[in-house]
């Protein structure tokens, strides 16, 4: 990787794309640390260093927008209503025939998906942002802080717009600075940002273990969290790059004097198919009633029942659940993501086959039996990482924001992975320039 590095930035137009990568960089931390009108910010660092916030709840959100979230910044909603957006228009494609079609139509109808996203985006983070301006007007963000109900000192309808549309302004520019470093930059840029909001959140993540340990100064509990990190980041790579290659021969064709096809090449079936988005799914829903709960008043015996079996993380109920929905929404997203039988039928269409099975509907049932049973190792080994915040909890006394928990590794490593890839592949082409001169 830093030999890729090394190399691209020996490259003038690569290491200008670099740059500019970085200065977006720059820039979209620095929007992370700008509190928005209306918020008391010495009442909001108050609340963060007595550690009392309720993570849990708001974890996924906060990581995301790589701690900004919790300071009520202009980056606090970071990337999460864009990454909400596009998989409900995922979904969507397959439900709507309109959507789908639009899908099937090439470069213009991608366009068109990508303008409905925006605007759904939009509209997400409207909604996020009078959700996370209520929630500190309530002083339920912070939960056990005595000056949580001072965040916002202005409770005027004026002051409560101006926040929400502040918010909703910061989402919308960040997913322009995506934008730019996709078509001036390296890699895709909501990846990146994402890469980058995670990342930010490791080193305090890090030294809070240090801090909280009790052998040798913290030290001790440090090196093991970091030899797990480091395990870890080898067992996602292997499962990441494993991947079921099915053969396909092309039969040849002959147009006119010309002879077409006769080549062999092969179809790479992840086994990590679904990637991270079953953990996205299984954590929102698992959200959703200790939300409720949260916002609900008195003492009802349903409230205590889901605050003590579904809004802690080491609950075993909550541990069980979440473990099932991650397999559940793997197979889900797979069955939707992936058509076996539109892949049978372009084969046809192009005189593909694979050796020893006959074209059309059983080539599909074929490829529908190969993705299940690698479908099944690869959502459970998504269940397994996406536990290690609350093995973490258990074992070390950390919050559910554990510097190396699986959702930030999956992330971290394959938007790593990809691109790097990026960058090797640019370099070659400038490699083979003067021979394919």
């Amino acid at each position: 990787m830093l030999t890729a590095f090394a190399r691209a930035f020996k490259t003038p137009d690569l290491r200008k794309k670099l740059l500019f990568t970085l200065g977006i960089i720059v820039i979209f931390r620095i929007g992370a640390h700008i509190p928005i009108p209306g918020v008391d910010y010495r009442a909001v660092q108050v609340c963060l260093d007595q550690a009392n916030a309720n993570q849990g709840l708001f974890g996924l959100v906060n990581m995301f927008s790589g701690g900004a979230l919790l300071q009520i910044t202009l980056f606090a909603l970071g990337i999460m209503p864009y990454i909400t957006a596009s998989i409900i228009l995922q979904l969507l494609t397959v439900v709507i025939p309109r959507l789908e079609a639009l899908k099937k139509e090439g470069q213009a109808g991608t366009a068109k998906i990508t303008q409905y996203t925006r605007y759904l985006t939009v509209a997400l983070a409207v909604l996020q942002g009078t959700g996370l301006v209520a929630t500190a007007r309530s002083g339920a963000l912070f939960q056990g802080c005595q000056t949580a109900g001072q965040i916002v000192p202005d409770r005027s309808i004026f002051t409560t717009i101006v926040m929400v549309i502040t918010m909703t302004a910061g989402t919308a520019t960040v997913m322009w600075l995506g934008e730019l470093i996709t078509d001036r930059g390296i890699g895709n840029g909501m990846s990146i940002l994402m890469f980058i909001s995670i990342a930010a959140t490791f080193p305090a993540g890090l030294w809070a273990i240090k801090t909280q340990g009790s052998l040798a100064g913290g030290w001790i509990e440090f090196g093991i969290v970091c030899a797990i990190g480091l395990v870890m980041i080898g067992l996602v790579v292997f499962v990441e790059q494993a991947q079921r290659r099915i053969p396909v021969q092309y039969a040849k064709r002959m147009i006119g004097r010309r002879s077409y096809g006769g080549s062999s090449t092969y179809i790479p079936l992840k086994v990590n198919q679904a990637g991270i988005i079953p953990v996205i799914f299984a954590s929102s829903l698992l959200y959703i009633p200790a939300l409720i709960a949260q916002f609900a008043g008195g003492s009802a015996g349903w409230k205590t029942w889901i605050e003590q079996n579904l809004a802690r993380p080491n609950a075993p109920l909550h541990i069980s659940l979440y473990f099932l929905l991650i397999i559940f929404f793997a197979f889900f997203y797979v069955a939707i993501s992936f058509n076996p039988e539109e892949v049978a039928d372009n084969m046809k269409k192009y005189g593909g086959f694979i050796p020893g099975i006959r074209a059309g509907r059983p080539t599909a049932e074929y490829l529908s039996y190969v993705l299940n049973r690698i479908t099944w190792p690869g959502s459970l080994y998504l269940g397994l990482i996406a536990l290690v915040p609350t093995m973490a909890l258990a074992g070390f006394g950390a919050d559910q924001n554990f510097p190396f928990g699986g959702t930030s590794i999956l992330i971290i490593v394959g938007v790593g992975l990809e691109t790097v890839k990026q960058i090797e592949s640019q370099l070659q082409q400038r490699n083979y320039e003067g021979f394919l001169r």
